[in-house]
């Protein structure tokens, strides 16, 4: 399992390193060819880690491909699930549609717990998932993230237009904060202030954790992200809420077993236990919302939950 790992770990390393783009040339069709080539190289890696990987898990431990939307407080329940019981829970974490693929390409895994509807709609509709065994966790809402203390006064949407500024959004086409940001980036801005916004768009990220990470280290001056993330490092990231009237719905971290699950009574009971008091008590330290009634009262309105959002082609690197 840590052989699978290190090579998942390496691959999504590469994934980032490809995803860099170079803001006056978000368009050109010369980036094509090489945008095949990377990601040809990545899925054959990722082929062979989940191949090899397949033969190292162990029997009498769990398998769980996550969305890394819910990685801090996840990481802490597993632990204290395996203290509890003695069941080891292998987490593997990146962006929700790459953990799908990840998943079927390696015919394994216990539960699927993306970081959003949008792919586990995905995974109910491809059988991947017994949709019978759905669960809600936790609540989500976008908002914007910056470096604590706010340092270049950044208020709103619009300040992400400001020429030379550095933001970051996750990779739309895999990640589901990105999507999520490319949503309320169509419905507020037009067509010159998205031009200019994508100006500033120095980076898409392969993951929430990596997304949350570019204001940690500093490689983006802001991220559209969850409210969430400055709970996971208080001590670097600040979350900068957006309106109400700019939230077009509220997001939800479902969970279910997976269809690749060679032990469904065991995967169930770890899906229990994140659902059960324990479970709920790890995420509310970290200001997940427990219900949508929570997460609507924070937003200080009413707005739909869940659902599912096609990315516009432009978006979708080449």
């Amino acid at each position: 399992m840590e052989g699978l790992k290190a090579r998942i770990g390496f691959i999504r390393s590469s994934a980032l390193t490809f995803s860099f783009i170079d803001s006056d040339r978000f368009n050109e069709r010369k980036c094509a060819m090489h945008s095949i080539v990377n990601r040809v190289l990545i899925w054959s890696f990722l082929l062979s880690a989940c191949l090899c990987g397949a033969a190292a898990h162990a029997a009498g431990s769990l398998l769980v491909f996550a969305g890394a939307a819910s990685k801090p407080p996840t990481e802490e329940a597993a632990k204290l699930y395996e203290q509890k019981t003695g069941v080891k829970v292998d987490l593997v974490f990146g962006g929700s549609g790459a953990m799908l693929s990840q998943m079927k390409l390696a015919k394994q895994g216990d539960i699927y717990f993306p970081g959003s509807s949008d792919y586990m709609e995905k995974a109910k509709r491809s059988g991947d998932v017994f949709a019978d065994t759905e669960k809600i966790i936790v609540y989500l809402i976008p908002a914007i993230n910056v470096f604590k203390g706010n340092p270049l006064g950044i208020h709103t949407l619009k300040d992400l237009t400001r020429p030379g500024l550095r933001v970051a959004i996750a990779n739309p086409e895999n990640v589901c904060v990105g999507a999520y940001a490319v949503e309320i980036l169509e419905k507020e801005f037009s067509a010159e202030e998205k031009a200019a916004f994508q100006r500033n768009l120095i980076n898409y990220t392969e993951s929430c954790e990596k997304t949350a990470t570019a204001i940690s280290l500093k490689m983006a001056d802001a991220v559209i992200g969850w409210s969430v993330f400055e709970h996971w490092d208080p001590e670097r990231i600040e979350t900068v809420r957006l309106p109400a009237a700019q939230i077009p719905r509220i997001g939800y971290i479902p969970i279910a077993i997976s269809k690749f699950t060679k032990d469904r009574k065991a995967a169930q009971q770890f899906i229990d236990f994140l659902a059960g008091p324990e479970g709920r008590k790890i995420f509310a330290r970290y200001k997940y919302f427990s219900t949508a009634e929570e997460a609507k009262s924070w937003l200080g309105a009413s707005k739909p939950v869940g659902g599912e959002y096609t990315v516009p082609s432009g978006w979708i690197k080449k």
